[in-house]
């Protein structure tokens, strides 16, 4: 059995928890909240033995073998450096944090502890994407001509007042860097090496003191163009969360709230598992999907030694480094800057 200490009980904990109980070699032996009666309410929900307001009593325990960090992004960096100098595995949700140079810190402190970093980027997992993934491996594409992601949400401004750090450049960043974070992943993982990005921002119906709107504009080195349209201000509820691929040889838009349904699907050639296509489709509750279950699953594997990691910290740090040049380009300005080596 994979211990797990969680760190973290707010909003998404409960994918966490429920993926965690999934699993038949892993269990949560402890979590933990600043907020003593949140922490509380989370150990009696989900059966965990203990609970506490001290992260340092989870890194102490030497029965916990993996740390899941569900703080504020901009604590990822933090938190995980501290599991990882306690001898834990690290696993943090997305985005592994606010700024790339931490980020690079929480990776040379896993190396150096000789311990595996995994970042969360479940919709990787999802079934329409997996298929997606397949057709582009086997490049059923052809040259891939335009990538175009669409986050379409709302988040009403008392979802920001319930939590101070709601919105803030140092432990949340904005539309971007928090809801979209996933879909600026999987535009980076399909469009690959990015030679320059440019991007408008607007903070415009949100008190808060990043954008709740955004749109960027990627140029691909493969000649690609890709692009990212975000807002949390659709009226009156969540619209669209969608990935579509335009390539001489095929045509793929997978949307739904959450990527979760594939929309259209049409190549020049046609293999045996186009068929499975109207298979992929799911219904998730929410904009996070089903795909922290399979995401643990991968985890476990790995630490197993049965499998490589969906996302580890190298994968994770191409969509930070990707958001934080949609930051500079802020205003329109583009930027051209070397794509990071993940050697």
């Amino acid at each position: 059995m994979v211990k797990i200490g969680l760190i973290g009980c707010g909003r998404i904990s409960k994918n966490h928890f429920e993926a965690i109980a999934a699993q038949p070699d892993a269990g949560c032996v402890a979590c933990c909240d600043i907020i003593g009666e949140r922490a509380r309410e989370a150990a009696e929900r989900y059966q965990i033995p203990r609970w506490t307001t001290a992260y340092e009593e989870l890194l102490a325990d030497p029965a916990i073998d993996l740390i899941s960090i569900c703080t504020p992004s901009g604590l990822h960096p933090e938190h995980g450096i501290a599991a990882a100098r306690a001898g834990k595995q690290v696993l943090t949700e997305k985005p592994m944090g606010c700024r790339l140079a931490e980020a690079d810190q929480l990776i040379a402190a896993c190396a150096a502890a000789g311990v595996k970093l995994f970042v969360v980027l479940q919709n990787r997992l999802n079934p329409s994407i997996r298929l997606l993934r397949r057709a582009f491996a086997e490049g059923r594409f052809g040259r891939i001509y335009m990538i175009t992601a669409n986050v379409f949400w709302t988040r009403p401004q008392d979802y920001y007042d319930l939590a101070p750090w709601r919105g803030t450049w140092a432990l949340d960043g904005g539309a971007f860097m928090n809801q979209a974070s996933h879909y600026v992943d999987m535009v980076q993982w399909f469009g690959g090496e990015i030679e320059s990005v440019a991007a408008i921002t607007g903070t415009m119906a949100r008190k808060i003191e990043a954008e709740d709107t955004g749109a960027a504009i990627i140029r691909f080195a493969g000649g690609a163009i890709g692009s990212i349209n975000v807002t949390m201000l659709t009226y009156p509820q969540n619209l669209e969360g969608s990935i579509t691929i335009l390539g001489e040889n095929g045509t793929v838009r997978i949307g739904g709230m959450a990527m979760n349904k594939i929309e259209h699907w049409q190549f020049a050639d046609r293999r045996d598992y186009d068929q499975e296509v109207a298979e992929a489709d799911t219904n998730p509750g929410s904009v996070y999907g089903f795909g922290h279950s399979g995401y643990y699953r991968n985890v476990l594997d790995c630490l197993q030694g049965n499998a490589t990691p969906s996302s580890d910290g190298l994968e994770g740090r191409k969509s930070l480094w990707l958001l934080e040049e949609i930051y500079k380009a802020n205003g329109g300005r583009g930027t051209a800057v070397p794509w990071p080596n993940s050697n």
